[in-house]
């Protein structure tokens, strides 16, 4: 029976953001699931919307055998500290190196770094052939924003990326990763050419999301390149907020007949970096300007208007807890325009939602809701907002999930309370985690379908459960750690004829 070795390594690293991750951040189960090793692992991801869910019940239609080994993610921030990263790469190697299997999968993100590796990935991929030898079959997913390097190409057999944002098929990932690997553990298989092609440019993180233009038309040629010249066809996107050398996106794909590769890699690096470079740029509101607009929207929509608070999005290195979309709705008098219809969520302010928590449902309590963060520039973003609250709802924080991206998953984010404020419901949480589900609203008695704006701090992900449920969706550039244009970053790492914005 065929045995294939498993484990995943899951971190998307913003240079720029002011929190590190340590282990706690891979152990502590909030956005993400907790880290898992063995059989645990194997219970706990095989029925969720991960890659490695897809993989597993892949395997088993195959009749694979699996020996897993440690599967590890942390929400999004900045580095990962080197005693997380060695720790993680200790547990697979040393069960690597107990052998008994015939290749390897990894579940991989694809835009980690580490304290001590600017390319995560691409260390862990090389401590790995350390291991188990040039020759052995390592077949890798990675997440639609991964900054692939020449490294992680050159040591893994082969890679495959989300095709979809919000991420919607990420199981379809990993069973098409199983498949990849099935087609080259058959005996006598012809051994498989790699192309690979960097876009000179970075993207902006909003601009990736394929449900609109031009990345949608992106991924539906890839699909027709692939039928065409009978290749495995990439598209990492990159993560635009890493500063290391080889930061950015990367297209690349697999065929036994070279030249038909590499004609179909450059045919899709034409598409996306010479006919629609322009496509790439993106303008965004202001906070006030995005609440007016939302606020005359709504006015006029029997749906809710979302607004996307990106610069504060906990996926992509945010703490979700800066106060300039709050103070917007504030100053614009959004509760008593819309009375009883406006929702803010989800705002990481711990001490604020234990305090709300004792005062009890119906309790009016004093508090100072949210944080001051430092940003790229140093400068910090608004202060908390100090106000006079109205206890509505309260929580232990245990969120089972059913939408689009998070089928299957509970999320653990602490004491939580819902406050109103002047008319605006404000959902606190004790634990960060991306406003990417509706049941992150309901699980503090807000019905998101019945409100009439709502801002989520989240830049595309919330679109896949919202999208079907909004009239509008507006996306604001309010001050936090992430920033929507890469041209605002100062980066000091990104080699000649890299541009920071299309």
């Amino acid at each position: 029976m065929t045995t294939i070795f498993i484990a995943g390594f899951h971190h998307e690293t913003n240079t720029f953001a002011p929190s590190p991750a340590d282990w706690d951040a891979f152990t502590c189960g909030a956005g993400y699931p907790p880290c898992a090793r063995g059989d645990a692992m194997l219970a706990r991801m095989a029925p969720t919307a991960q890659a490695i869910g897809g993989f597993i019940g892949e395997a088993l239609e195959h009749g694979w055998a699996l020996k897993p080994s440690v599967w590890a993610g942390a929400m999004p921030s900045n580095k990962v500290t080197t005693d997380a990263f060695e720790r993680i790469c200790a547990e697979v190697i040393e069960d690597l190196q107990r052998g008994g299997f015939d290749a390897v999968f990894l579940d991989l993100h694809g835009a980690g770094v580490a304290e001590c590796a600017d390319d995560a990935e691409g260390e862990l991929l090389a401590r790995i052939r350390a291991v188990v030898g040039p020759e052995m079959t390592i077949v890798t997913t990675l997440d639609l924003h991964a900054n692939v390097t020449e490294r992680m190409l050159t040591l893994a057999s082969a890679m495959t990326v989300y095709r979809t944002y919000p991420h919607v098929d990420m199981r379809a990932t990993g069973v098409r990763a199983a498949r990849m690997l099935a087609r080259r553990l058959v005996p006598g298989a012809l051994e498989r050419a790699r192309h690979a092609e960097r876009v000179p440019f970075l993207l902006p993180l909003n601009a990736q999301c394929t449900l609109m233009q031009p990345a949608a038309a992106v991924i539906a040629l890839i699909e027709q390149i692939e039928a065409q010249h009978d290749v495995e066809l990439n598209f990492a996107m990159g993560f635009s907020a890493a500063d290391f050398a080889e930061c950015g996106p990367v297209l690349f794909g697999y065929g036994v007949d070279p030249a038909r590769v590499r004609t179909a890699v450059q045919q899709l690096h034409t598409e996306v970096a010479v006919t629609r470079r322009a496509d790439w740029k993106l303008e965004w509101l202001a906070p006030l300007d995005a609440v007016e607009q939302a606020i005359a929207l709504a006015l006029e929509s029997d749906k809710p208007v979302v607004i996307a608070d990106t610069q504060d999005n906990p996926g992509a290195g945010g703490d979700a807890n800066t106060t300039g979309m709050l103070r917007a709705l504030l100053q614009a008098k959004a509760g008593a325009r819309l009375p009883g219809g406006v929702a803010l969520g989800l705002l990481f302010d711990p001490e604020s939602a234990r305090a709300a928590c004792a005062a009890g449902v119906g309790s009016t309590v004093e508090l100072h809701l949210g944080r001051a963060v430092p940003t790229w520039s140093g400068a910090l973003t608004e202060p908390p907002v100090p106000a006079t609250c109205r206890v509505l709802a309260v929580s232990d924080g245990v969120v089972e999930m059913h939408g689009p991206m998070t089928a299957g998953a509970t999320m653990t984010l602490g004491a939580s309370a819902c406050v109103e404020v002047e008319g605006i419901k404000v959902l606190l949480s004790s634990a960060k985690a991306q406003m990417l589900d509706l049941d992150l609203y309901r699980y503090l008695g807000v019905e998101p379908a019945r409100m009439k704006l709502l801002v989520n701090k989240s830049s595309v992900h919330f679109r896949a459960a919202f999208g079907p449920i909004a009239s509008h969706i507006l996306v604001a550039k309010s001050p936090g750690p992430m920033a929507a244009d890469p041209g605002d970053l100062p980066w000091t790492k990104l080699p000649a004829g890299m541009a920071a914005r299309p």
